[in-house]
């Protein structure tokens, strides 16, 4: 029997068949200490089984070559959705070319995240929190501006200890307003912030990971605040807004890309 421990992403291995025969034993036998982490199971199956019934259709229909190739390239250069197969790539493209089933899908199959177990992802509490002071500043919302974006980028690059870009969003119609060093459990995070015609505001948040797992998309939503989130390479990354949650993914899945390309 395995002697290693087990976290959130072993439920997903476990309902997927994907979790090594060998730790099964182990895995069960944790599994029966947590009672939170039983029910966590539960609710994955019971959204496994709606998802089924709501994509069956979609999980038939084939993609294109192009569309298929570019995601399943994606899939393999991040750790990030390493847990998923093949066919669950595809079936993420499905639903995320389906734009009015999107912010669903992703509600439905990638773990949530509420206030109650903030306390363990103190990284996302500080970029939430960052976003919410400096998003409703006036004068002072960032400390270099766009206008000098080359330095920002290198600066934040510097400090933070790896490669950073400033995400172009004008597709999704918001424009670089700059960014700002801030710290982040002893070392250096960065602010990227973003403003719409309309005055509404999103940031990016680059940090140093608290836990070194790498992690797919994740939600957290509570009182209003919402941002979405992932852990990669040491690092973790945070879009954040007030926005519509649709609208948000929708922004987090093109930063993420464009992170993925700049590196």
């Amino acid at each position: 029997m395995t002697g290693r421990s087990f976290d959130e992403r072993d439920i997903h291995l476990a309902l997927d068949g994907e979790l090594p025969r060998e730790d099964l034993p182990a895995y069960e036998a944790w599994l029966e200490t947590r009672a939170d982490m039983r029910a966590l199971s539960a609710r994955y199956e019971t959204d496994r089984s709606v998802l089924r019934e709501a994509l069956a259709e979609v999980s038939r229909e084939g993609l294109p070559d192009r569309l298929q190739g570019k995601i399943v390239a994606a899939a393999r250069a991040t750790k990030g959705v390493r847990y998923m197969t093949r066919r669950r790539v595809a079936a993420v493209a499905a639903v995320c070319i389906m734009a009015g089933a999107a912010a669903g899908f992703w509600m439905g199959r990638q773990q949530f995240v509420s206030g109650e177990t903030l306390a363990a992802l103190d990284v996302v509490g500080e970029a939430v929190a960052a976003h919410q002071v400096y998003a409703a500043e006036k004068l002072h919302v960032v400390e270099v501006g766009a206008s000098e974006r080359s330095h920002l980028v290198r600066w934040l690059s510097n400090r933070v200890g790896t490669k950073l870009i400033a995400p172009d969003l004008r597709g999704e119609d918001f424009d670089l307003m700059g960014g700002r060093l801030l710290p982040s459990g002893g070392k250096a995070a960065a602010q990227f912030m973003y403003e719409d015609q309309a005055g509404e505001r999103i940031s990016l948040y680059v940090a140093h990971c608290i836990k070194g797992e790498d992690t797919g998309f994740r939600l957290f939503e509570d009182e209003g605040r919402r941002a979405f989130y992932w852990q990669e390479k040491g690092f973790a990354y945070t879009v954040a807004g007030s926005i519509d949650e649709k609208r948000l993914l929708q922004v987090a899945n093109v930063t993420y890309r464009q992170l993925l390309a700049g590196r």
